[in-house]
């Protein structure tokens, strides 16, 4: 370890489930007020340390599809090019369209057809459901039930839970490029574990020098990836072969990031940050806070677009003090990012209020699918038009719902992250 540091200026306390409460509420760290109109980017994003950890970083993983063959790495101009309208695997051609719900309160998956947008399916699978993550092979969705210390896997062809798979504290599930490992993001102890991911063996743990690590995206050469915690507000460097820990990034003070997501050509990352109303982006290396784009109060999930054009971005409404009570109008919406510019292009209100909070686009791109966090809702947008379409009843606490199947040749995991 080449350095270290003082985090206790930056750490949050840690609060499970669908109530974080005890966060200090900092407003307009991206901006000088929070709001939801939009704005270009920003460069007057006050100090941000970077700590070394590791001189030197692995370079030797090279990203495999689920048919065995290596895609070429070079300079991309789109990194989601296999994730188009119409580029289906067979495997995933194989799934019923579905979107599967999970509920934070009380631990079920709720099952919707995205064709009627009516729910055909409700399983209890553990407590604290908080992510539906689809499997590198596309063959198996997993439930990510962290209190009850467990995956349960979910047949995308039938709907329907098989057996649960013992994990210690799964708050987020991503998978290697290459496939061969499972990486579970175990926020409440403060570690990311790495598993086999076929026979769930566990390989290795890696203490994180922060708190509460959750969402993570990769280098286009799948060699390594970065990862947010957000009740310490930093952003962590991590070498895919090895689990070392290769940087931190301290973003300012107040700080709190959550979803993460390499933009589409490749050179730099966007960090949703929930108290401060809008994206961080990080340059291609994910060290060094480069911009910041205003987006809305309580920015949370990101999702290009199907066609890459645009980044999705979904605004809670609110701050993380702030959570345990229904949405006001005026509150939530999703904001629309060219990623040429970086610039807000739209912003789609939610009428009478809501609370977007994870989700994922449709297959032939159409709709747009966010769980509505603190309303018990899933709200069904139109991307053409962003008008909203349906919102559909679920239980308390609707997080990382997952859209299934999508175009892709494999799935980096979370709710669904494609290449």
């Amino acid at each position: 370890m080449a350095g270290t540091r003082n985090t206790s200026t930056h750490r949050f306390a840690l609060v499970r489930g669908s109530a974080r409460v005890g966060l200090v509420a900092v407003c307009g760290l991206l901006v000088a007020a929070c709001g939801g109109s939009s704005a270009g980017p920003s460069t007057d994003l006050g100090s941000s340390t970077t700590v070394d950890l590791i001189a030197s970083e692995s370079t030797d993983s090279i990203p495999t599809t689920p048919g065995g063959s290596a895609p070429v790495i070079s300079t991309p101009f789109n990194v989601y090019s296999h994730t188009a309208a119409g580029d289906m695997s067979p495997a995933a051609a194989r799934a019923r369209s579905l979107v599967y719900v999970p509920s934070n309160d009380n631990g079920s998956v709720t099952v919707i057809d995205q064709k009627t947008m009516k729910v055909i399916d409700r399983y209890t699978v553990g407590k604290l459901m908080q992510h539906v993550v689809p499997g590198w092979d596309l063959k198996t969705l997993y439930a990510t039930a962290s209190d009850s210390n467990r995956l349960v896997p979910i047949n995308p062809v039938t709907g329907k839970p098989g057996k649960a798979i013992p994990v210690q504290a799964p708050y987020n599930l991503y998978f290697t490029p290459d496939g061969k490992k499972a990486v579970v993001m175990a926020e409440r102890l403060e570690r990311i574990d790495f598993y086999d991911r076929v026979t769930w063996k566990l390989l290795q743990s890696i203490p994180v020098p922060c708190s509460g690590v959750n969402h993570a995206d990769w280098s286009p050469d799948g060699s390594w990836f970065v990862a947010t915690c957000e009740f310490s507000g930093d952003i962590i460097k991590v070498d895919s072969n090895t689990g070392a820990i290769l940087n931190v990034l301290a973003l300012p003070a107040g700080s709190m990031p959550q979803d993460l997501r390499l933009a589409p050509d490749g050179t730099k990352f966007y960090v949703a940050d929930m108290m401060g109303a809008g994206v961080w982006i990080l340059d291609s290396q994910g060290t060094k806070v480069i911009g910041s784009i205003k987006t809305g109060v309580g920015a949370h999930g990101i999702y290009p677009s199907r066609d890459a054009s645009r980044i999705y971005v979904t605004n809670r409404g609110r701050l993380a003090h702030d959570v345990t009570r229904k949405s006001q109008p005026g509150e939530g919406s999703v904001s629309v990012i060219d990623p040429t510019t970086d610039t807000v292009v739209a912003t789609w209100p939610i009428p009478g209020g809501g609370s977007p909070d994870m989700g994922g686009v449709s297959a032939d791109g159409t709709r747009f699918w966010v769980s509505g966090r603190y309303d018990d809702v899933v709200y069904v947008f139109d991307t053409t038009t962003g008008l909203l379409l349906e919102q559909i009843p679920v239980p308390s606490g609707p997080h990382g719902l997952a859209v299934f199947p999508q175009p892709g040749r494999y799935s980096l995991g979370h709710t669904g992250n494609f290449r």
